[in-house]
């Protein structure tokens, strides 16, 4: 039986600084080279992925916006897209104005990706935009309404705040749409008391993505092996053979976890799947 390995990225395969160590690179392409299938499932976007992981020769498509996309790493084309209804982004866009909060708009247009946004009300925001701008982000767009970049499809509504108040407002989403979408909170680790809240279509999920990859790729009967260390992760964890946790991920999701390896920076990924792989093949 063939054997798949999905990794997420931040707190998980990436170390410190959101950095694929030299060791863990150059670890996985000889064993790419050797025929290991490995691919990453994140809430990062492909272009961030392809800044992180450049150099690292990935054979399968890569699961984006917690699986919104599955999309080619090389070229960043979308293969899969897991977009809201048009009608939900506006009602739910409304709701999260009404909360005080405004929030960044992740779409695609047809020929490129873009984040919209228009005004920045918060450090936690400010975080956000300074740190992809600085990364030369071709995907921001400044705009004066954001409701025109509902014409796209939107795969992600981010809205950044305090956590209590994000609490509030993902109860009201889940009570209003909550078979419709997908949300999670999560603390931002690098600009640490700022918290994400993220809502996408139902669809977008990492396991569902899993599921489709696996299958369009002549893969559905692999075993699977993921490693992750958030809430976000939950959902493929329930469907792997072997689902691993690192030391600092989250106690909610090593509940869920076959085994618990180090932390994310110590390589703990990488040297796993090195044995793991080593010892079937």
């Amino acid at each position: 039986m063939k054997t798949v390995y999905i990794s997420d990225l931040d707190g998980t395969l990436l170390g410190e600084h959101a950095i694929l160590s030299s060791f863990s690179k150059k670890v996985l392409n000889k064993l790419l080279a050797q025929g290991l299938q490995f691919t990453v499932a994140s809430a990062r976007s492909v272009v961030s992925m392809q800044a992180i992981l450049s150099g690292l020769n990935l054979n399968l498509p890569v699961i984006e916006f917690n699986g919104a996309f599955i999309s080619d790493f090389e070229s960043g084309r979308h293969e899969i897209i897991n977009s809201i209804c048009p009608e939900i982004v506006e009602t739910i866009y409304k709701l999260i104005i009404e909360f005080g909060f405004v929030p960044f708009v992740s779409s695609f247009n047809g020929t490129e990706d873009c984040v919209s946004y228009k005004d920045i009300i918060n450090d936690g925001m400010r975080w956000y935009l300074n740190d992809c701008l600085t990364k030369k982000d071709r995907r921001w767009r400044s705009i004066e309404d954001l409701t025109h970049s509902f014409r796209d499809q939107v795969v992600c509504l981010t809205v950044i705040g305090k956590a209590q108040q994000l609490l509030e407002l993902q109860d009201a989403i889940i009570q209003g749409y909550g078979t419709s979408v997908e949300t999670h909170l999560i603390q931002n680790q690098y600009s640490l008391g700022w918290y994400w809240l993220t809502i996408h279509d139902s669809k977008a999920t990492k396991d569902q993505a899993i599921r489709t990859l696996l299958e369009n790729y002549g893969l559905e009967e692999s075993e699977i092996v993921v490693f992750g260390d958030q809430i976000n992760d939950i959902k493929m964890f329930k469907i792997a053979n072997h689902a691993i946790a690192v030391s600092n991920a989250d106690p909610s999701l090593k509940h869920y976890a076959t085994a618990v390896i180090g932390s994310n920076k110590e390589d703990s990924v990488v040297k796993y799947i090195s044995r793991h792989w080593l010892n079937k093949y």
